[in-house]
């Protein structure tokens, strides 16, 4: 009997070896993403506010999905979600065209808060401090409590909020409809500066280095003092410029309704490349790895070198893109006005996946922990990941499962033997 506890003790720690490892390598599956694979350890990479940073550059350090397996979906209120959402410690904040902002659980879709502000909402939220910052065309500003939604305070400017605001440096920074650039206190949402442009404000402005740099439907590109407000440079365009500026590196890429994108010095507004791409309405741009994203109302994405503007692809969709395109494990989501959300490969342009809603889709992606968040007009907001993988039972458990449940079985037969003697 004390052979056969020696051996059943072995066999027992062999299986328990084979289950540790079992258990290890199902935690450390493939990571690689964009190529058929993809790992269900995730790097978090929160996504506070429009485009991700406040340089803008549309880009997350987490895993994307390959596929366009849907998690969850949600119609938390109105029929239309324009608001792109901004993702903070699970939870995803966003507004709808009833002129609700919702938080949503970025696990399950359920709502966990809603707050009436009044007015459509087609701003997307900023989250900093605890505090959501979101703009509605009531002509209004609001400071929402992350936790409850509670409203802190709002500010009323001299038309519709449609841009996304920014906060930086204690101050919240957003344009509007009446042609200003406004800079509030984001305590007490007291007026700080504001500078008048030319034109209705839809560009949401990126904060870099001390400086605003925002668009104009005067077509320009303005860059203002963060802290008075006092232009530094403007640079004149052919159109309207609705999109919001990315600056990254000492530039600043943009683009126009009169058919180009633009890339300018961040320090002097000096023209660095200017590139044909189509008319490009409220679709922004994104940067990762020395390439440009854009969307154009051509019905196009295009990739363009960072340093010259040539293009290194495009991709066709079915109609406008408005849409500002993110950019996440290799891969570039964008929605189209042709009801569709897409996945990109980000180097070559080749279609990865796509997802048809029931309406156009002119918000951007949020890519969190592998997960994309994005709403469409069909008024539902979609949260798109990685399908459940179900790991295969290891060969190597099979001979010391078998050998243990015989020795086991031989062992109750000889006790069985000796208590009928």
């Amino acid at each position: 009997m004390k052979v056969e506890a020696t051996v059943s003790i072995a066999l027992l720690v062999l299986c328990l070896v084979s289950v540790s490892r079992f258990g290890f390598s199902f935690g450390a599956a493939d990571s690689s993403s964009g190529s058929g694979s993809f790992s269900v350890q995730s790097t978090i990479d929160w996504w506070p506010m429009f485009q991700h940073d406040l340089s803008h550059t549309g880009f997350s350090s987490s895993i994307a999905p390959n596929t366009n397996h849907t998690i969850w979906t949600s119609r938390p209120g109105g029929n239309y979600q324009w608001s792109s959402a901004a993702v903070v410690d699970g939870a995803v904040y966003v507004g709808d065209n009833d002129g609700w902002v919702y938080d949503l659980n970025s696990t399950t879709g359920a709502v966990v808060w809603k707050s009436m502000i009044t007015g459509i909402v087609e701003s997307s939220p900023a989250v900093a401090e605890g505090v959501v910052y979101v703009g509605s065309l009531s002509s209004r500003l609001f400071a929402l409590n992350a936790s409850t939604g509670e409203q802190i305070w709002n500010y009323t400017t001299g038309d519709n909020v449609h841009p996304s605001p920014a906060v930086a440096y204690g101050k919240v920074y957003v344009g509007s409809w009446d042609s200003r650039v406004y800079a509030l206190n984001a305590s007490t949402g007291e007026q700080v500066w504001n500078y008048t442009t030319g034109g209705i404000v839809l560009s949401s402005p990126a904060v870099v280095d001390g400086v605003v740099f925002i668009g104009s439907g005067d077509s320009n590109v303005y860059a203002l003092n963060a802290s008075t407000g006092e232009r530094v440079w403007n640079y004149t365009t052919g159109d309207p410029v609705h999109s919001s500026p990315c600056v990254v590196d000492g530039k600043v890429y943009v683009g126009s309704l009169d058919g180009k994108a633009y890339a300018l010095n961040a320090t002097d507004g000096q023209l660095i490349w200017s590139q044909e791409i189509g008319p490009v309405g409220v679709s922004s741009p994104a940067f990762a790895e020395g390439t440009v994203y854009i969307g154009s109302n051509d019905h196009n994405v295009y990739a363009l070198n960072a340093s010259t503007g040539a293009p290194f692809w495009n991709y066709t969709t079915g109609n406008y893109v408005s849409s500002a395109p993110t950019v996440a494990g290799g891969m570039v989501f964008v929605g189209s006005y042709d009801y569709s959300v897409y996945g990109l490969n980000a180097s070559t342009g080749v279609r990865i996946w796509s997802y048809k809603t029931d309406d156009y889709v002119s918000s951007s992606a949020a890519v969190v922990n592998g997960t994309i968040f994005i709403g469409s007009g069909d008024g539902t907001f979609y949260a798109f990941g990685a399908e459940p993988v179900i790991p295969e039972f290891p060969s190597l458990l099979i001979l010391p499962i078998f050998m243990m449940a015989t020795l086991l079985a031989v062992i109750v037969y000889k006790k069985k033997r000796i208590s009928t003697r």
